[in-house]
């Protein structure tokens, strides 16, 4: 008898959470004081939301965006970088809980790569950072990139608004990996880590000029197994600090951190995160981090200003017919692509 009574207690309890997560919030107020209160399934739905494609999700989404910024401005935001296999998710996941310890709340966006089929993530982070996920002070959120470039997914900077909003006070960024744009991710954070491996040195691993040059901090990871692995990654370490001497100053005035050490050391992992933190109080302190977060503004404005504009380009409703046009005049005539934009935005005036 008591044994079906504490499962139909249980059944009764399961039923109200499928309900809840099923109910939409009466209007925009009641799910940002959700959000705002820590409901998690409110805060999921809301990213959902601001992430969505569909056109008609828009007037919400940029009314919560508007209440999340208005309760914003607290968070300091690392981004993650590195090649494959440099053990990103394994250091974020041992840095958000070293910043739990410290008494913050962490929220973790990692950006998936995308599949062209089905546009949906591929490798799927919660299943990587399984105690971090689980922590009632985080909150972490696989994102498939989608078509964008830069490493990170198309709404990241409004997502990270959200879980701002949500009381989250350190916002750590995964990129997909080093690749041709990875440099995105540096306009939306406060501290800009690049993860290596050792013996990556011949030919700097593939990455980017751009990458090197916005690092605020160069991490050789994987550096445990014994001495040779460790001479391996100082010699890379070399090879970076090397490369990095050639390059022009920092625009933030601060020379970046280097250093090699294992994500699965925690006293390492430790000792990294404190850098990183003092590095984020100095720039608080002598302005930096304004300047910083005022140019990015002005990235963003810009971005959002190319993006709204081929936006309004394509909703006109002559667009599809004029563009179906002109690709087919292109097939059979010499006509540059600038020529068949000039021509298009001429005859959509």
């Amino acid at each position: 008898m008591a044994k079906d009574l504490e499962n139909e207690a249980r059944h009764r309890a399961l039923s109200r959470i499928r309900e809840a997560r099923t109910q939409q919030p009466q209007g925009v107020q009641e799910w940002m004081d959700l959000i705002a209160a820590g409901d998690r399934t409110a805060l999921a739905r809301a990213i959902s939301l601001v992430e969505s494609t569909k056109e008609g999700d828009r007037t919400t989404a940029e009314a919560l965006l508007k209440m999340a910024a208005e309760k914003a401005g607290h968070a300091l935001r690392y981004g993650i970088t590195g090649v494959p296999g440099a053990g990103k998710s394994t250091w974020i996941e041992a840095a958000g809980m070293d910043l739990i310890a410290r008494g913050h709340k962490v929220a973790v966006l990692a950006v998936d790569p995308s599949s062209h089929r089905t546009g949906g993530s591929l490798l799927g982070d919660k299943t990587r950072m399984s105690d971090l996920s689980l922590h009632p002070d985080a909150f972490v959120r696989p994102s498939p990139s989608g078509r964008t470039l830069g490493g990170v997914a198309e709404a990241t900077a409004e997502v990270a608004l959200l879980c701002e909003s949500a009381g989250f006070d350190r916002i750590l960024i995964e990129t997909v990996g080093v690749g041709q744009s990875e440099t995105e991710v540096r306009h939306m954070t406060d501290v800009f880590l690049l993860l290596l491996i050792p013996g990556g040195g011949d030919g700097i691993q593939g990455i980017k000029r751009g990458i090197l040059e916005w690092a605020d901090a160069v991490w050789v990871n994987k550096a445990d197994g014994g001495p040779e692995r460790l001479a391996a990654a100082q010699s890379a370490l070399s090879v970076y600090q090397g490369a990095l001497s050639l390059l022009a100053a920092p625009e933030d005035g601060a020379p970046p951190l280097f250093g090699t050490g294992s994500a699965l050391d925690a006293a390492q992992v430790h000792a990294l995160v404190d850098e990183l933190e003092a590095r984020l109080a100095e720039a608080q302190g002598n302005g930096n981090l304004e300047a910083r977060r005022s140019r990015q503004w002005r990235d963003s404005a810009e971005a959002l200003l190319a993006a709204e504009a081929l936006r309004s380009v394509r909703n006109h409703p002559q667009f599809s017919t004029l563009w179906q046009r002109l690709q087919a005049d292109a097939l059979h005539s010499q006509i540059l692509p600038i020529e068949q934009i000039r021509l298009l935005l001429k005859r959509l005036d």
